[in-house]
């Protein structure tokens, strides 16, 4: 055993000798790759006959070792920060899966007290508790022939049980927001509306308003486009660069016309009708109701003119939160535009609420404002066809007006003007024929056709347009830019440049030089896009 011992013991120290000499060999490595004073004594003993070459050299030679040196302790010093940053994120993460867990726990906790506080809620109305109970289903049966339940140590609670008509008997009122209107309109006194203003004197004393009233500047175009567009379409969007006055120009018209502009701030977790109409809750049996929804209520009462504007409208999905309404503004019977609400009747319902469905007027159009950048939606094709894109890319400038006072414009009569225009200023037979060729030429080249809803609202539009002061051919020119040629950017135009050249000679030689100024100016930049 002792001749073990002393193997074990000289085989241990033989190796510990060997670690020993791997470590004093580093360290002896590492002072004489920093012997600075030796390096500085080898110098000089080598230096005295250096010619100037030779001086040139060595300095060059130490530069590039240091050099060497900086850059090898900044690579150590990145992977250090690396190795820390990587090691925080880390840390990071699991501090936040920590986190997560409590906040899970502490929404337990109150999804436990919210049903407590619910079924306490149910006891109170004379039903028994269960575990989660949710108010739709603490509604009385009509099995139970009005009868009442009794609560533990509360009161009868009587059930809400519908009449031979259908209607709920009851004393709850559901929507405040709507009976406050109704409770207006009963001694509402219309304005003296002035019926006398024509569309162009219309554009002239608007613009002179908003340029002296408001300090906001719109070119004449710019208002017969807008008016133009209300006369083809209840929905405008209007698109541009931030600052050229999207929003402004619908709420300085609402002001002008003495009927405040509605205002709705779209969010990006708007998903659906909810957000803009607003909802029935079944816990407190009230009615959420938007200033949306109150503005459709009242505009049924009046003869004005009316404007909500759905400002950044594309910062969420407008087929989302607006489908319903395109599909009702779509309808041809303008009797048949309703919105259900809400799918029983109550005996305190506002006056105006048709079996729990709101009736759309025609008196009110719908604005929306749209950016394109990195935070917004695109806007589909179903939204453009039934609205009237108008672009807003330059900025307003100054002029002087004079001081011009709003007014008000009764909506029987701009209606009457529309229709005035309509008969008076109808598309020329001969651009007629020309637009058509120009949809053949669209269809064989590019299979792109102008669909027959582009083709009405085209006539709606330029009718309107000239009778506010603009040329038949301008008027054309922008819905086929705004409405038809936008079409082509879903099509693989880096393929298609030769033929967006044709299509622009083809346009001035259908409808002659210096024309169709935006529709050419619009597909020049698409051949520089792509």
């Amino acid at each position: 055993m002792n001749n073990f011992l002393k193997w074990f013991f000289a085989f241990i120290t033989a190796m510990l000798q060997g670690f020993g000499e791997i470590f004093l060999g580093i360290g002896r490595g590492i002072r004489q790759i920093f012997d600075v004073p030796g390096y500085i004594s080898m110098f000089r003993s080598y230096c005295g006959s250096f010619t100037i070459a030779e001086w040139i050299c060595s300095v060059l030679a130490l530069i590039i070792v240091i050099g060497i040196y900086v850059l090898l302790a900044a690579m150590l010093i990145l992977a250090v920060r690396k190795y820390l940053r990587f090691r925080h994120s880390i840390v990071s993460n699991e501090d936040l899966l920590e986190e997560i867990s409590l906040l899970q726990l502490r929404v337990m906790k109150l999804t436990k007290e919210k049903d407590d506080i619910m079924a306490l809620k149910v006891a109170q109305m004379g039903l028994p508790e269960s575990g989660v109970l949710s108010m739709a289903n603490a509604k009385f049966s009509e099995n139970s022939g009005g009868e009442e339940q009794a609560a533990e140590g509360g009161e009868a609670a009587p059930a809400m049980v519908p009449g031979q008509d259908g209607v709920i008997q009851t004393t709850d009122q559901r929507f405040s927001k709507l009976i406050e209107v109704d409770s207006f309109y009963k001694n509402y006194e219309p304005p003296e509306y002035d019926n006398t203003i024509t569309l162009k004197e219309f554009v002239e004393r608007y613009r002179n308003f908003a340029c002296s009233r408001m300090h906001l500047y719109y070119d004449h175009k710019t208002i017969r486009l807008f008016l133009a567009g209300m006369a083809s379409t209840k929905l405008i969007i209007l698109q541009g660069i931030s600052g050229t006055g999207k929003t402004s120009l619908p709420y300085s018209l609402g002001k002008f016309l003495q009927m405040d502009t509605t205002i709705a701030s779209v969010q990006p977790s708007w998903r659906d009708r909810t957000e803009l109409f607003g909802y029935f809750n079944e816990f407190t049996k009230s009615f959420n109701e938007t200033e949306v929804l109150k503005r459709i209520y009242s505009s049924n009462y009046n003869n004005d003119i009316n404007f909500i504007l759905l400002d950044e409208m594309n910062i969420a999905r407008v087929e989302y939160y607006f489908a319903e309404m395109l599909s009702i503004l779509e309808m041809p019977n303008a009797a048949e535009w309703e919105l259900d609400i809400v799918p029983n009747v109550w005996s305190t319902d506002p006056v105006k609420l048709d079996h729990g469905k709101i009736v759309i007027p025609q008196n009110i159009w719908y604005i929306g404002t749209a950016n394109n950048d990195d935070s917004t939606y695109a806007i589909s094709d179903k939204v453009y066809d039934r609205a009237q894109p108008i672009n807003l890319d330059t900025k307003g400038v100054a002029f002087e007006a004079p001081d011009t006072p709003p007014m008000n414009l009764g909506y029987d009569h701009l209606n009457g003007l529309f229709e005035e225009a309509f008969k008076m200023y109808p598309i020329s037979q001969e651009n007629l024929k020309k637009i058509q060729q120009l949809d053949l030429w669209v269809i064989e080249k590019l299979r792109v056709a102008f669909g027959n809803r582009i083709l009405k609202q085209m006539n709606l539009f330029v009718p309107v347009y000239v009778a506010c002061g603009g040329e038949e051919l301008d008027g054309i020119d922008y819905v086929l830019s705004t409405k038809i040629f936008r079409k082509f950017e879903s099509l693989n135009l880096a393929m298609l440049r030769e033929e967006l050249k044709e299509l622009c000679a083809y346009l001035l030689k259908l409808f002659g030089k210096n024309t169709m100024h935006e529709s050419i100016a619009y597909l020049e930049r698409l051949q520089k896009l792509f």
